[in-house]
């Protein structure tokens, strides 16, 4: 259940981005952007994953903007490969803070998202935490994201057959604390049939953070 109506656009940089932002009843504990799966492959913002990953925050007290990247869905624009959406990406952050003022903003997404999500989330000082669910290591570089001093969670399948889990390994070892990694036994790079386990580890790892906004 939400506090308010659901908005489904907001402002990008390339013309309106189609959207779904929802908050929960009382004040959230933090806000957060979540990015989409490859545009070329079908990723969108109703991807199981996101759409799962939403609601999972929504659940623990968060505002949750989802939106699709330039040219996906009702979004005006074209593929730009990353380089666009990491600018939708930051409108998205501009959004959501100008809409939950003094909230925390957490940057969120799956696969190509979870690119997008960490390289633009490092460089934006707003963004408080990171979460990459499959990130698509060794595809981009991801030396800025590693760097960075900021608390990143990773969640991954140990069956991904696209990102192989021993390549993430190697990569969360090179990552500055703080940081999480959980890996989800049989889960392939979509989490066919393990969707809610993605679900079971955000509200692992970042309920205690909605935990101690309450409590402050």
């Amino acid at each position: 259940m939400t506090g308010s109506p659901v908005i489904r656009q907001f402002a990008g940089p390339s013309g309106r981005l189609e959207a779904l932002f929802e908050t929960p009843e009382e004040n959230p504990c933090a806000a957060v952007v979540f990015g989409h799966p490859h545009p070329l492959h079908g990723g969108t913002m109703h991807a199981k994953v996101v759409y799962r990953a939403a609601k999972t925050f929504l659940e623990l007290g968060c505002a949750v903007l989802r939106f699709n990247f330039r040219g996906v869905g009702a979004s005006a624009g074209h593929f730009d490969e990353g380089r666009g959406e990491r600018d939708d990406f930051e409108a998205g952050l501009d959004f959501v803070a100008a809409t939950c003022p003094g909230v925390d903003l957490w940057a969120a997404g799956f696969s190509f998202g979870a690119r997008i999500a960490l390289t633009t989330g490092v460089q934006d000082r707003r963004v408080t935490q990171l979460l990459g669910i499959a990130p698509p290591i060794g595809r981009y570089d991801f030396a800025d994201v590693a760097a960075s001093r900021k608390p990143m969670h990773l969640i991954h399948g140990e069956a991904d057959e696209l990102i192989p889990v021993a390549q993430l390994r190697e990569f969360y070892e090179i990552v500055s604390p703080p940081k999480t990694l959980t890996v989800i036994d049989g889960a392939s790079h979509l989490f066919e049939g393990h969707v809610p386990e993605v679900g079971d580890a955000i509200r692992i790892t970042f309920g205690v953070h909605s935990r101690e906004k309450e409590q402050a």
